[in-house]
């Protein structure tokens, strides 16, 4: 059976600035991922992100709103990767956290 995880990650950056630390987060991980047998695809509309990943024949569906004062982040996975949800959501909340709490170079 597939599984959403949500997660809510606070920040205190303005909204566009979080959006942009997203974005360019999520785009490195896409330049990552090039060349494996991983296909990742994203769409920003306004504040909010929907995603897709693939990789062995499973497909990942998600999507991320960029708040005033957090992001919200669901995923829906399969139900193979279903069983390990709880692992996917404190990685999703610490990577995401990271990037919104990271310093500009």
């Amino acid at each position: 059976m597939a599984e959403t995880v949500s997660v809510t990650i606070p920040h205190r950056l303005t909204k566009d600035e979080a959006r942009q630390r997203l974005e360019n987060g999520f785009e490195r991980v896409t330049q990552q991922m090039a060349g494996r047998a991983i296909s990742v695809d994203q769409r920003w509309d306004g504040d909010r992100m929907d995603f897709s990943a693939a990789i062995m024949g499973q497909s990942i569906k998600g999507r991320m709103t960029v708040g005033d004062s957090a992001v919200d982040l669901e995923i829906d996975l399969p139900w193979l990767l279903a069983t390990m949800a709880n692992m996917f959501k404190s990685r999703l909340k610490r990577e995401t956290t990271l990037l919104l709490e990271k310093k500009p170079d």
